[in-house]
C-alpha cells in the first residue's frame, strides 16, 4: 500500500529526500511475510549505485533473520523526519481549525541485496563509522588487529538496497494560508526543544514562507 500523499503535501525534489536521509539516517527497515512483517532499526546511507541510481547501503545483524526473509522481496525502509504538535491556538482563527501533527517522512522501497564479498562488506561498515565519526576532533576507526575485525566483519550481513520508489511528504501546514504557516513556524521556534525547532526550520524551507531573520 502507498503512503498518503495529499497532492499539498508532496514533493519529488530528489534534495529534500537526500536531506531528510542525512539528517535522519535512522530508518524502519519493513519487510512483508507470511506471518507477520519483518522489522529491523538500522542506519542507513543513501549513495548513487551504478549508472547514478539511488541505493541505501546499510547492515544488521547476521542472527538477525530479517535479511533471509527480505530475499527477493520488496522492503520499505520509512526515514522518521522532524515532527512536532501543531496547536490551533496559534492560527488566526483558532476555533476553526483542531490539532495536528506536522512532520517529515520519506518511504523508500527497494530489495535487499547482501553483500557476500568480505571486503565489500567491511567497506560498506567503513562508510557507515566514518559518516557518523567525521564530525568528531578525534574520529574512531574500525581498525582493529585481525582476525578480530574480520570476525566482527562476518557477524554481520551488509547490504544494497536499490531504489526502485520513493515517496516523501512533508506535512508542514502548506494546505493553510500563508499567514498562518508563519504563525505556526514562530510558535514552534519559541516551544524550546529540537523537534520544533527542526520543524519549524523544514517549515521556512519548503512550506513557501520566508526564512526568518
Amino acid at each position: 500500500m502507498s503512503l498518503y500523499v495529499p497532492e499539498a503535501f508532496a514533493t519529488g525534489d530528489r534534495a529534500v529526500l537526500e536531506r531528510l536521509v542525512r539528517e535522519y539516517p535512522f530508518a524502519t527497515v519493513v519487510t512483508p511475510a507470511a506471518q507477520e512483517p519483518a522489522i529491523s532499526h538500522l542506519p542507513l546511507l543513501l549513495a548513487d549505485g551504478d549508472g547514478n541510481e539511488a541505493t541505501l547501503i546499510g547492515h544488521m545483524a547476521r542472527a538477525n533473520a530479517h535479511w533471509q526473509v527480505a530475499a527477493g522481496v520488496e522492503s520499505i525502509a520509512i526515514f522518521h523526519g522532524p515532527h512536532a504538535y501543531v496547536s490551533p491556538s496559534w492560527y488566526e482563527n483558532p476555533a476553526q481549525a483542531v490539532p495536528t501533527w506536522s512532520y517529515a517522512t520519506a518511504h523508500v522501497h527497494g530489495v535487499l541485496e547482501p553483500v557476500a564479498d568480505a571486503g565489500e562488506a567491511a567497506a560498506i561498515l567503513d562508510l557507515l563509522v566514518a559518516r557518523f565519526e567525521e564530525a568528531r576532533p578525534e574520529p574512531w576507526r574500525f581498525a582493529m588487529p585481525e582476525p578480530g575485525r574480520s570476525a566482527l566483519v562476518g557477524a554481520i550481513v551488509a547490504f544494497r538496497m536499490r531504489v526502485r520508489r520513493v515517496e516523501v511528504k512533508l506535512k508542514l501546514s502548506q494546505n493553510r494560508p500563508v499567514a498562518d504557516r508563519m504563525r505556526v513556524a514562530d510558535a514552534l521556534g519559541r516551544e524550546g526543544h529540537c523537534g520544533s525547532d527542526a520543524v519549524a526550520a523544514w517549515m521556512r524551507d519548503y512550506s513557501g514562507i520566508a526564512p526568518k531573520r
